[in-house]
């Protein structure tokens, strides 16, 4: 899978539960969470590699004292960058022989790693965003995993309550209408404590003690559309988590008696503060963590959980192969292949090589050998038995020696930069993104080769079957351990426009053969849907799918991605049909 991810980042969110000098005694260094947070960060840079930030919140600081501090970063290495000014700051504080008012050395930590969206890679756009305020308990900073469908709906929002947000972007439009109903809670608390005599001196602490959380972020995100995980730190050192009631975007916790740790990646918490599997809990859809100043920790309902519908894509490509429920999902993946691979191969399976690419196909291509060597298995036991009387021992060593044939025919060249190119030239260069293995296989070999993912086929259309067809295979079968992708997802993770998908365009020419009318009557239905409010929309894309089979679709899929075929397969020939705008793509996923 070659093609741009967007909408796609990672989030670490530690609380320390002891204070500094806690850690300092067990374990050497007062810089224990900063240390900690650094590693979640390094472990995620998968998830995001466009631009990093941090940000701490340091706990009953006197006035005067800075109590928040953030670093952000869009630079090449984002991640080192902030860390590497971090520890700076810090060290130069040490001179003075004091940690009293160190910067970043506070005991509530967030990170977050981010791949740019829509073209937008500045520093501005770095999360954690920071909404300030002279009271404690009014200051908000957010990070998140997310992409709100209906953001536009939200910012009109925001203007018609009188607020003036300075960006239409989703992580500044959620912020912000988080940040209103913290306001109106802590003044309705204060309100209240005015009634009861309280001074405003005394408020304050009342103030933190009373807010309840949940309750702000359930009208909060009571008319939020899309997929998210995002974490949230208070000024006065309240914390939450938050994850959409449908699971689409993950999140991951663990608590013992030092910390309480957040991640969009289980493997990373495993990892870095070394705890076994089960130990780290995944967050259940539309539940919140709440972490109060106190320390006090809840996993309290936000919004009612509705049918789980977790990225797919997340799951067979961008999240990290070393979690164990990903890393057997792949492998089970890779092995649903094989009926029909044995079926295309005619059962010769002595003849054939079996491997994958890219890399990230690595797991998938384990389960198919695995069941390949399983089933010859099989097969030779059935014949020893059957043959038991009459059976050679020149035939016996060749059964007990049959395995799957493995050899890694393909490399990708990492140093090669096919951006650099004009179009004229960028095709010669992307035809050579691979390298093979000359010698891996003979002419009489079949050859199957397993991608993690088919999204637009450009890849392997310039530059895979071309490199591969050098090996002068007898066949080449490419089979994909993901399903058709025949929608963007914008709950998920948003590859490509729908025009861009190799599975849609394979459609268009089905129905050109057989049944032109149907695309422009989805068409103007999509039009009519466009009509409606967000919530209300439905999939009317689905039509077009509906009367042809996987199997059609595949077919149809392998004959345009052969050479042989021309270049306009992706056109549209129907009366009437445009391009839809990015807007209306995206409403009809």
């Amino acid at each position: 899978m070659s093609d741009q991810i967007n909408h796609e980042c990672g989030i670490a969110l530690i609380r320390l539960l002891k204070p500094l000098e806690f850690y300092q005694k067990k374990y050497g260094t007062i810089n224990y969470g900063i240390n900690k947070m650094y590693l979640m960060m390094e472990k995620q840079h998968n998830r995001g590699q466009d631009g990093a930030g941090f940000a701490s919140v340091k706990l009953n600081a006197t006035p005067g004292e800075k109590y928040i501090h953030r670093k952000r970063s869009a630079g090449k290495q984002p991640i080192q960058e902030i860390f590497q000014e971090i520890n700076k700051e810090i060290y130069d504080q040490s001179l003075n022989k004091s940690t009293d008012n160190t910067p970043y050395l506070g005991q509530l930590m967030l990170g977050h790693v981010r791949y740019g969206t829509f073209g937008k890679n500045n520093v501005e756009s770095v999360h954690p965003f920071l909404r300030q305020n002279n009271w404690k308990h009014r200051n908000l900073i957010v990070a998140g995993n997310f992409n709100m469908t209906n953001n536009q709906e939200l910012f009109d929002n925001l203007v018609k309550l009188g607020q003036h947000p300075k960006d239409k972007a989703d992580g500044i439009t959620v912020m912000e209408k988080i940040g209103h109903f913290l306001d109106d809670a802590v003044s309705k608390i204060y309100r209240k404590l005015k009634k009861e005599g309280v001074g405003k001196m005394e408020a304050s602490g009342l103030i933190e003690k009373r807010l309840k959380i949940s309750k702000i972020l359930k009208k909060a995100s009571k008319d939020w559309d899309g997929g998210y995980a995002m974490a949230g730190l208070i000024g006065h050192g309240d914390a939450f988590f938050l994850r959409d009631p449908a699971g689409i975007r993950p999140a991951y916790y663990f608590k013992n008696e030092e910390v309480v740790v957040i991640a969009s990646e289980r493997p990373v918490i495993q990892t870095v503060f070394n705890v076994e599997f089960d130990k780290v809990k995944e967050l259940d859809p539309g539940k919140s963590i709440i972490i109060k100043k106190s320390g006090n920790f809840s996993v309290e309902d936000v919004l009612p959980a509705t049918e789980k519908k977790s990225c797919s894509f997340e799951r067979i490509y961008f999240s990290r192969g070393s979690d164990a429920e990903i890393y057997k999902e792949r492998k089970e993946l890779g092995k649903l292949l094989f009926p029909k691979i044995l079926e295309r191969l005619k059962g010769d399976l002595v003849n054939t090589v079996f491997s994958y690419i890219p890399n990230t196909a690595e797991t998938s291509f384990y389960g198919l050998v695995q069941e390949v060597q399983d089933y010859m298995h099989k097969q030779a036991i059935r014949e020893i038995v059957d043959n038991k009387d009459k059976i050679t021992p020149k035939r016996l060593d060749q059964l007990l020696s049959n395995k799957p044939r493995i050899e890694k025919v393909a490399v990708k060249d990492a140093k090669l930069r096919t951006f650099i190119a004009d179009d004229i030239n960028r095709d010669e260069l992307v035809a050579h993104v691979y390298d093979i293995t000359y010698g891996s296989l003979k002419k009489t070999d079949n050859l199957v080769i397993i991608d993690d993912s088919i999204v637009r086929g450009t890849t392997l259309q310039k530059s895979i079957l071309k490199i591969l067809d050098r090996l002068n295979p007898k066949k080449i079968i490419v089979v994909s351990s993901a399903p058709q992708i025949r929608y963007p997802d914008c709950y998920g993770i948003d590859m490509a426009r729908m025009e861009d998908f190799i599975a849609f365009r394979a459609v268009l020419e089905l129905i050109k053969e057989s049944k032109k009318d149907l695309l422009y009557k989805t068409y103007k239905e999509c039009l009519e849907e466009l009509k409606l409010p967000i919530v209300e929309m439905k999939n009317k894309v689905k039509e077009i799918y509906k009367d042809f089979s996987n199997d059609e679709i595949s077919k149809k899929i392998s004959e345009m991605l052969k050479e042989r075929r021309n270049k306009s397969g992706n056109k549209c020939d129907f009366p009437n049909c445009r391009k839809p705008t990015q807007s209306m793509s995206k409403k009809l996923r």
